[in-house]
């Protein structure tokens, strides 16, 4: 059996609970990995001076994926986010969000499967940040064509590989005409070698208020990094939350496999965490790395545990019960199921 060399970052707050409980379910799924374990955020910081640490980069670069647990950005001051600084120093050009209904979670809606694909690295969320005079501060929106085509291929291609019909671009060039403007024409230029596939537009703002009306009528979502980050939340809770889907940041330098939700301190350590949403990144995780048997097992043991009763089931979702009780029920499904 491959080992694989897996970079692990548990995070703070609820991390380390999700992380070790992601951990195991891997391990009952017959999935042979060396974990290289490293602190990042407040504890990084109090033991090296530095929250994203330089060997924790080198270590993704080496292993060339990680498995990251969620990290507590301070509001207005302190350290910048750790995400950011992850995507911008790997150049994880790509986020990658799948959302798609569980029956067994209710919802307003139903049968739901969207991919929003968000460009990661640029727009407003490149912090190029100022203040003019005092009273008066300026963000700069950076927005390339370089960028916009390479993510503007990773949707189309990403569609072609997963047999979807449509890619709907998101925008507000009718009031940003050269940045935004810039994106739409990639995106337009982009799917002219894609003849197969469906290509369309939508202004930002149209499209939060369709896909509150009727969600199903979207296939991939393509958007710049702002409204991506908005968006992408959007869709989440339309199924459930945050804690029921995963992420990935994909680059040519590697992979960031991670927990979407914030690091919730007040309820750590007190085994009321629920793994689901670093599991499902998980999933995607072990597809990445061509553990394509293992992640089907999880994704069935999934959909089975979350359809056998609240116990199995932590609160957030519906349920009464602890991280270990999804853990242990988790484990127990993968030794049931055929190798």
């Amino acid at each position: 059996m491959a080992q694989h060399k897996i970079t692990l970052l548990p995070g703070d707050g609820i991390g380390p609970e999700v992380t070790a409980s992601v951990v195991a379910i891997i391990e009952c799924a017959g999935v042979n990995v060396e974990w290289e374990k490293y602190l990042v955020g407040a504890e990084a910081i109090s033991r090296f001076g530095d929250p994203l640490p330089q060997d924790v980069l080198d270590s993704i670069l080496r292993n060339k994926v990680a498995l990251k647990g969620p990290v507590t950005t301070p509001i207005g001051t302190g350290f910048a986010s750790i995400n950011v600084r992850l995507r911008k120093a790997l150049d994880l050009y790509a986020n990658l969000r799948p959302v798609k209904s569980f029956s067994s979670i209710k919802t307003r809606y139903e049968n739901i499967d969207l991919i929003v694909v968000r460009e990661n690295t640029e727009s407003l969320y490149a912090g190029l940040e100022h203040e003019v005079v005092p009273g008066v501060v300026e963000s700069l929106k950076i927005i390339t064509a370089k960028a916009s085509t390479r993510i503007a291929k990773f949707a189309f291609d990403y569609a072609r590989t997963h047999g979807r019909k449509r890619v709907t671009a998101a925008h507000k060039a009718n009031i940003m005409k050269l940045s935004d403007g810039l994106f739409l024409k990639c995106f337009r230029d982009v799917s002219k070698e894609y003849p197969e596939i469906q290509a369309d537009d939508k202004i930002v703002d149209n499209l939060c208020m369709q896909l509150v009306m009727n969600p199903n009528q979207f296939d991939v979502l393509l958007l710049e990094n702002l409204y991506g980050d908005i968006v992408s939340d959007l869709t989440a809770g339309l199924v459930g939350g945050l804690g029921v889907v995963g992420g990935a940041n994909i680059g040519l330098n590697g992979a960031v496999f991670e927990a979407v939700h914030g690091s919730a301190p007040d309820i750590a350590g007190q085994n009321k965490a629920n793994p689901l949403a670093l599991l499902q990144s998980a999933v995607m995780m072990l597809q990445h790395i061509g553990e394509m048997k293992a992640a089907q097992k999880v994704s069935e043991a999934i959909v089975k545990l979350l359809a056998s009763g609240p116990e199995h089931r932590t609160r957030d979702i519906g349920g009464t019960g602890t991280t270990s009780d999804f853990t242990s029920s988790m484990c127990a499904l993968l030794r049931k199921s055929p190798s």
